[in-house]
């Protein structure tokens, strides 16, 4: 639900038309109220018209307010519609979970709210009344107009630079390393340290945890991840949709009462169709499952696994790759035709997948009270996020050697942050490219630096880094 609600342009906004409601409302009965009581110094501050200038001074508001906001609304659909033509579809979430735009539609919107609702208090005299100017509340209504228009300056120099393509992958790189820290733990063996004395992973020894020299224990072993026997029950999912996230402690607990270890083996960001198989489940003791706890899984799991219309960063640790790689092949499309744009998103895909590597992708656990697995939850591999990041951009542009120089260099660096057991993939990738390279339509100079290019990525893979070769 929070999710939701932070990707869409209405809950501040309504937010602020309901405080501005109760502002209007509340703040002229304490204008009456405490009026005649109001210390004189504090009167020279306020607004001293008179009750007609007052209505004409909070029409002017209401009426201008109303055509700011039109005009903000305005400009952020037609930012929404060149971020889905220009880059992605899979931008506007970016978009619309900007708290500035968010916070200055709720400060127009609310001004204009505040000074209609204390419009009704002001009394001119003419219907026999006392005539009464709410001195305060129409000061506040000049003090929010005037933040109103500050705001909009500010909106507009926001919005010119938001719809810049390198402040988009920015913002998308921030999304998704806040993702990884939210998602994905750091390896326990030391590999943050080590690159930061510069050695590779597969060159330092594990420690037994000398207490003389002081180095810390060795990790314990990974837990291994039970595999489905044959006669596992098939799981399947109970709607349509992208797979946005899995309620790990409901599945959990059905888990543990049931008795039994679920596997979800689609991962999210993955479309489901309704009916079709999202898992397995089988008893942990071997013994078969009654009809009853049968009937159990089948109604509890597919509850557990959620849908959405669209993709979202809640659990999907792939989706800032994705919306990356959808702006490098917008960028090399025919009707765009801009490489630079493509390299640029590509060197935010190396720095994600360097994260990544640093970082545990193998499936997610879940254990019971004693240590025992209970819940499997798949992840992508490297091998799905190096294919994410690179198989595109390497189909579209084949035909430009810049693109191909960046993808060797990502691959180039990958190389050096991953691990040993991580090397099969990169090799996978690096095949694909010296593929590309030898059928491309390359002149023999090209062709001969990116042929350059690719060995510098065997030697990064062998723990040697030689100044100059990725140039």
């Amino acid at each position: 639900m929070r999710d939701t609600l932070r990707v869409q342009l209405w809950p501040l906004p309504t937010l602020g038309i309901a405080l501005a409601v109760v502002a209007g409302v509340g703040l002229p009965l304490l204008d009456e109220r405490f009026q005649s009581d109001m210390p004189s110094w504090l009167r020279t501050y306020l607004y001293s018209g008179t009750s007609d200038a007052a209505r004409s001074v909070l029409e002017a508001i209401a009426g201008s307010l109303v055509t700011v906001t039109a005009l903000t609304f305005s400009l952020t659909v037609l930012t929404l519609q060149l971020a889905s033509s220009q880059f992605s579809p899979r931008l506007l979430r970016t978009f619309t979970a900007d708290r500035y735009v968010q916070t200055t539609l709720a400060l127009f919107l609310a001004t204009f709210t505040f000074a209609l609702t204390v419009l009704r208090s002001v009394r001119t005299g003419e219907d026999g009344r006392t005539g009464f100017v709410p001195q305060v509340s129409v000061t506040a209504a000049l003090v929010l107009t005037l933040a109103s228009l500050l705001a909009l300056v500010l909106f507009l120099s926001h919005l010119a630079r938001e719809i810049r393509v390198e402040t988009m992958m920015n913002s998308v790189h921030s999304d998704a390393d806040r993702t990884l820290e939210r998602l994905l733990p750091e390896k326990q063996d030391g590999l943050r340290s080590e690159k930061r004395d510069g050695l590779r992973p597969e060159k330092r020894e594990a420690s037994s945890g000398d207490p003389a020299t002081g180095s810390p224990p060795a990790p314990p072993p990974p837990a291994a991840v039970p595999e489905p026997p044959a006669n596992a029950l098939t799981l399947t999912a109970g709607t349509s949709g992208f797979l946005t996230h899995v309620d790990e402690a409901a599945l959990l607990n059905t888990a543990i009462e049931t008795d039994s270890v679920v596997l979800i083996d689609r991962r999210p960001g993955s479309s489901l169709i309704a009916g079709t198989p999202v898992g397995a489940a089988w008893p942990r003791s071997g013994e078969p499952f009654s009809q009853e706890t049968r009937t159990r899984l089948a109604a509890e799991v597919p509850e557990a696994v959620r849908t959405g219309t669209e993709r979202t960063d809640l659990q999907d640790v792939a989706f800032g790759l994705r919306q990356l790689t959808d702006i490098a092949a917008k960028a090399l499309s025919p009707g765009i035709n801009d490489p630079t744009t493509a390299v640029h998103a590509l060197s935010h895909s190396s720095a994600l997948l360097c994260e990544m590597v640093r970082r545990d992708l193998g499936p997610r656990l879940l254990f019971d009270d004693h240590q025992r697995v209970r819940v499997v939850l798949r992840r992508p591999g490297l091998s799905d996020l190096l294919g994410l990041a690179v198989d595109q951009p390497l189909r579209y542009g084949a035909g430009e050697p810049a693109v191909l120089a960046r993808i060797a260099a990502l691959l180039r660096e990958i190389a050096w942050c991953g691990a040993a057991g991580q090397h099969p993939p990169i090799t996978a990738a690096l095949a694909r490219l010296r593929s590309a390279v030898d059928t491309g339509d390359l002149d023999a100079t090209e062709r001969r630096r990116l042929t350059r290019l690719t060995e510098s990525v065997d030697e990064a893979l062998a723990g040697r880094w030689a100044p100059g070769r990725g140039d």
